[in-house]
């Protein structure tokens, strides 16, 4: 957790996921740099379109003028040089967002400077970027091309999976080497002894204190988890939640249903899902984020290798 003097909610993104650089990322993986370069300079006072984190920055950035102060900071992390970031600042102008910090890193990976701005988060659609920041402790997501996002309000709803994210893979370990008889069995038992926090817990944490703001029935941020999960293995959830004094808005555990239509039904600002089975599912109905950790992604990482 952060201390005292850092309480503001930080969220690094890269531009990618801010807005949609599909044109000249084309450009840059046929032409090459080069043409890149020409291109975005030719290019720089087009405005850029919205990407698929660019609702959910602009719902995060007006918490600050409902709540009246500087209380959520969003830091851009690019690829791109100063100079052919210049449109990528221009644009955030343009789009009226309060974004003043960037690290432009000139072709090399800016997972590095994710934990000197002091973020909660990171948002990338690199994944490799993605897992570097999960490997030194801070909640980062692929963001993934989504058809949906939620623009119907200025509330922000925020869905979480449980295994592998919020919590460790301590239980999953236990359903992919022993089966689920044998993961309800061991969650049984386990039930009065908290989970050891995931990659997303001190964002949750985060968010949870940024909640207080407001009053108990005001607050524009709503709080979800989505667990494949059933009785009796809640119960163990319920106490490590209760344990970390954390609060919870909704929970639904579904047994192993189809998560999308849940998460439609919760009108989902984002989703954070270790599977990447179900963030292919999700992403149709709602803003997905896949989280590369745990016992899931090794083995397709194995697979792969």
């Amino acid at each position: 957790m952060k201390d005292a003097a850092t309480q503001k909610l930080v969220v690094a993104i890269s531009s990618r996921a801010l807005f949609n650089l599909d044109e000249s990322h084309r450009v840059y993986v046929s032409e090459g740099v080069e043409a890149y370069r020409k291109y975005q300079i030719d290019h720089e006072d087009e405005l850029l379109e919205p990407g698929d984190a660019f609702s959910l920055v602009k719902k995060l950035l007006n918490l600050n003028t409902l709540i009246g102060k500087q209380r959520v900071e969003v830091i851009l992390l690019s690829r791109n040089s100063a100079d052919t970031g210049l449109r990528i600042f221009n644009s955030i102008e343009q789009h009226g967002l309060e974004i003043q910090k960037a690290a432009f890193c000139g072709g090399s990976s800016p997972y590095r400077y994710i934990s000197a701005f002091n973020s909660h988060l990171f948002l990338s659609t690199d994944g490799q970027d993605v897992r570097k920041a999960l490997e030194n402790g801070i909640a980062a997501a692929t963001i993934l091309n989504s058809r949906q996002a939620n623009v119907n309000d200025y509330k922000l709803r925020f869905a979480f999976d449980g295994d592998a994210v919020l919590f460790s893979d301590e239980a999953e370990k236990i359903y992919k080497t022993r089966g689920l008889e044998e993961f309800t069995r061991s969650e049984k038992l386990a039930a009065k002894e908290p989970l050891t926090g995931g990659p997303f817990r001190h964002f949750l944490a985060a968010l949870h204190m940024l909640q207080q703001e407001f009053g108990p029935d005001d607050s524009p941020i709503r709080t979800c988890l989505v667990t494949a999960r059933a009785a009796p293995a809640h119960e163990r959830v319920v106490r490590t939640l209760r344990e970390w004094q954390i609060n919870i808005d909704e929970s639904l555990f579904l047994g192993g249903e189809d998560k999308g239509a849940f998460l439609r039904a919760y009108d989902a600002d984002v989703f954070f899902d270790d599977q990447q089975g179900h963030c292919e599912s999700a992403r149709e109905h709602v803003a997905t984020g896949h989280v590369p950790h745990g016992v899931a992604n090794q083995e397709l990482a194995e697979s792969q290798g």
